[in-house]
């Protein structure tokens, strides 16, 4: 320490402080070396000592970049005389304005230079499915619904046997919750222990493969069609918008996602048509569809290109109703009975008992708004799923699309009618509580 300062120099003095670089080694910053730092005047730092002019370290280092760029911006760019004086002090200024990071290591005794990160050398532009690393989560978002796919198969599985009708057990006798005696049809556990044991554990995930090529096809194709049209002007929905703008927007989000899911369902029809038939030959124990190629070929010959998208204006029709369905109700549900006043108080209850809390009440009921309107218009959309299902498997060969499982239908409309008279518009919603209705038939 200097004695006329006193025993204890300012921060300033310490920040400003540089041990000097001998001569001949290899400058690594933007500045002038540092032979054109020679005889330059003293800096006067802010408790009236005078500190000698600090050098100016690399722009690029990542800890002395944010605070130390003003002094290597003014030295790059001025001359070896008044120029170089004005850079040291824009250092000086930056350093006391911003001083260094906690971790950084004493000015005696410098650190080595921080290598770049690997997310600044691969060029990425940061966040998720960015740059390089985007097929990379492609193929994680590929390889994850691979995945969920894989595992709830079995249950497709039992439940496209019962939309078809096929009901190998006899039901049972039971009580409902009023305690009258009724019939119960096996559930799906008693469904899957049946098929295990005709068919072996492996026979639950029958006709998994071309599912699963349907199932990436479809993610493959969203994926795409998002690099090929960004959603880059589609706006989120704020609470300060008012109805019309807040509704335009919904309507262009509700657009978007609804051009990605009709293509996506139109690529990805004709495995699916394949998988349902694979599913369905245990009816009949028949071994029509066995893979995906020989499949292909089976119905081009016999039904040509047609017989690839059967069943796929009604998928395409429960999937619109589906999407405008949900984000409409949940954004009017949103704006007209979700109350803002309980977020308006800084504690974000409205009460005394938790000031600094920050929970919103009404964001919270937001965020579920969609999800059970999702279930509800789920619900209201299945007879669209059931149909299209039944089309595709309908009149193809197999037992189980010719009577008496079903009739010959002429059309999707037609098929509609004859489930809406029999009373099996919803036949195989429910997967657990199962009750005999009027038109159940059983194979004998």
């Amino acid at each position: 320490p200097d004695p006329a300062r006193g025993p204890h120099p300012s921060l300033t003095d310490r920040l400003a402080y540089t041990p000097a670089l001998p001569r001949g080694r290899e400058w690594c910053g933007p500045a002038p070396p540092p032979d054109a730092s020679e005889g330059q005047a003293p800096v006067p730092s802010r408790d009236g000592g005078v500190t000698s002019p600090p050098l100016a370290m690399g722009a690029s280092d990542p800890e002395v970049a944010p605070w130390a760029r003003g002094g290597a911006a003014g030295m790059a760019g001025a001359g070896a005389g008044a120029g170089a004086r004005g850079g040291a002090a824009a250092g000086v200024e930056a350093r006391a304005r911003d001083p260094p990071p906690a971790h950084r290591a004493h000015p005696r005794h410098p650190r080595p230079a921080a290598q770049p990160s690997a997310r600044r050398m691969d060029g990425a532009s940061g966040g998720l499915g960015s740059g390089d690393n985007a097929p990379t989560t492609e193929a994680l978002f590929v390889a994850l619904g691979a995945g969920v796919t894989a595992l709830s198969h079995p249950l497709l599985y039992v439940k496209l046997l019962i939309q078809v009708g096929h009901e190998p057990m006899p039901p049972t006798i039971g009580t409902n919750v009023l305690g009258r005696k009724v019939l119960y049809l096996p559930s799906f556990f008693t469904y899957a222990k049946y098929i295990v044991q005709v068919d072996g554990k492996i026979g639950l995930f029958r006709g998994l493969s071309p599912r699963l090529m349907s199932n990436a096809l479809s993610t493959v194709t969203r994926g795409s069609m998002k690099k090929v049209f960004p959603p880059d002007e589609i706006e989120q929905v704020a609470n300060k918008d008012d109805m019309k703008t807040s509704l335009k927007k919904v309507v262009k989000e509700t657009s978007y996602e609804m051009m990605m899911q009709c293509v996506s369902r139109m690529l990805a029809h004709p495995l699916h048509v394949i998988s349902m038939r694979c599913m369905v030959q245990f009816v009949g124990r028949e071994a029509k569809y066995s893979g995906v190629l020989s499949s292909i070929g089976k119905i081009f010959k016999e039904e040509g290109l047609l017989g690839f998208f059967v069943g796929l204006i009604p998928h395409l029709l429960g999937d619109v109703v589906f999407l405008w369905g949900c984000n409409l109700l949940a954004h009017f549900i949103n704006a007209y009975l979700v109350d803002d006043s309980v977020s308006d108080t800084p504690g974000g209850l409205g009460n005394d008992q938790n000031p600094g809390s920050q929970f919103s009440q009404a964001l919270a009921i937001r965020s579920y708004t969609k999800f059970v309107m999702g279930i509800a218009v789920s619900m209201l959309t299945y007879p669209f799923l059931l149909v299209g299902d039944l089309m595709a498997v309908n009149n193809c060969g197999l037992q189980a699309g010719l009577p008496p499982y079903s009739p010959v239908f002429k059309s999707w409309i037609h098929c509609w009618k004859y489930l809406s008279v029999q009373g099996q518009l919803f036949r195989g919603s429910s997967l657990l509580f199962r009750r005999v209705s009027s038109g159940s038939c059983f194979a004998l």
